[in-house]
C-alpha cells in the first residue's frame, strides 16, 4: 500500500514558494498541502514550484467565513470549484458551521459531493471545531446519514472539544476511521488541539494515542484494498504554537516538529526516514 506525506503550507507564507518547495522536497516530502486563491495569476505560480519540484497538491478550502447561510453556500461553491480547477489529488474542506442546523450542513455536503462528481475530484471534509464535525458524537450523525461522506481525520480536535481522549466514545471514532480518507498527523491532548512539543517525554503517552488510531485508519484501508493513505503533518503557527511570554518567540520550531513527525510515521510504517530527525 502506497502511503504519501504532505507539507501544510500553512505558518509558511513567508517564504517564497520555490524557496519553501524546495525545503519540502528536500525534507522527503511527498506534497503540499495549501489553500489555492482565488487570482488566477497567483495559482500559476503556485502550481510552477510545485511542478517544478515534482510536488503532489492537496487544495485545501477553509476561508468561507460567513456567518449568512445563503452567503455561505454560494462562497462555497465558489472556492470548492475554483480548487478543483487546480487538478488536485484531492481537496480537504472545512464545511458548514457548528451552528448551522443539520439540515444546512447536510445540503453543503451535498453541494460538494455533487462538485466533486462533476469536477472528478475527490472532495473529503475535516473534523474540525467550529465546522459541522466538530465533535465525534455529532459527526457520527451525518455518517450514518451520508454513507458515502469521507473525513480529513484531525482528531486533536475532537479530543479538545470533548476534554478526553474519546474511550467512552469509541462507537463513534470507529465510525469515523472507517470514513477516513486522509490524516492530520498533529498531536492533541484534552485541553487543546496542539501539544507544545511531540518529541517531549511528558507527551509520548498522547503520542501514542493518535498513533493507535492512525494505525487502525492504515489497516482498515489494507483490509477494504485500498491502494493509497494520505497523511499531513499539521503542526501549526501561533496560537496552535504556543511563544515565549514577552518574546512573540515560538517554543519550538513549527517546520522541525513537523519534519519530526513526517520521519516518526516513515520509521513506523517501515519506510525509509532521516534518522537525524528522531
Amino acid at each position: 500500500m502506497k502511503l504519501l506525506f504532505f507539507c501544510t503550507r500553512w505558518g509558511q507564507e513567508h517564504q517564497p514558494w520555490n524557496d519553501f518547495c524546495k525545503k519540502v522536497k528536500n525534507a522527503g516530502y511527498d506534497g503540499v498541502e495549501t489553500a489555492l486563491p482565488l487570482d488566477n495569476e497567483e495559482r500559476v505560480h503556485i502550481l510552477s514550484a510545485l511542478a517544478k519540484y515534482d510536488l503532489e497538491l492537496i487544495a485545501v478550502q477553509w476561508d468561507t467565513g460567513t456567518a449568512d447561510f445563503t452567503a455561505y453556500a454560494k462562497e462555497y461553491e465558489l472556492r470548492l470549484r475554483s480548487a478543483a480547477t487546480a487538478n488536485p489529488l484531492f481537496i480537504t474542506s472545512h464545511t458548514g458551521k457548528d451552528f448551522f442546523s443539520f439540515e444546512q450542513n447536510e445540503q453543503l455536503l451535498n453541494l460538494a459531493q455533487k462538485i466533486g462528481d462533476e469536477k472528478g475530484v475527490k472532495i473529503v471534509h475535516e473534523t474540525h471545531r467550529g465546522k459541522f464535525s466538530f465533535a465525534a458524537h455529532i459527526t457520527r450523525a451525518y455518517l450514518e446519514k451520508l454513507p458515502w461522506l469521507k473525513l480529513t481525520l484531525d482528531i486533536s480536535h475532537w479530543f479538545a472539544v470533548a476534554e478526553s481522549y474519546l474511550a467512552d466514545q469509541a462507537g463513534a471514532v470507529d465510525l469515523a476511521l472507517a470514513h477516513t480518507d486522509h490524516i492530520h498527523a498533529r498531536i492533541g491532548y484534552v485541553n487543546g488541539p496542539q501539544v507544545n512539543d511531540p518529541r517531549a517525554p511528558e507527551w509520548e503517552d498522547v503520542v501514542q494515542k493518535h498513533l493507535l488510531l492512525w494505525d487502525k485508519v492504515l489497516d482498515m484501508h489494507k483490509n477494504n484494498g485500498r491502494e493509497q493513505l494520505t497523511f499531513t503533518t499539521e503542526f501549526g503557527p501561533f496560537p496552535y504554537m504556543q511563544l515565549l511570554p514577552y518574546t512573540e518567540i515560538p517554543v519550538v520550531s513549527q517546520f522541525k516538529i513537523n519534519e519530526y513527525m513526517l520521519n516518526l510515521l516513515k520509521k513506523r510504517y517501515n519506510l525509509p526516514y532521516n534518522f537525524d530527525q528522531l
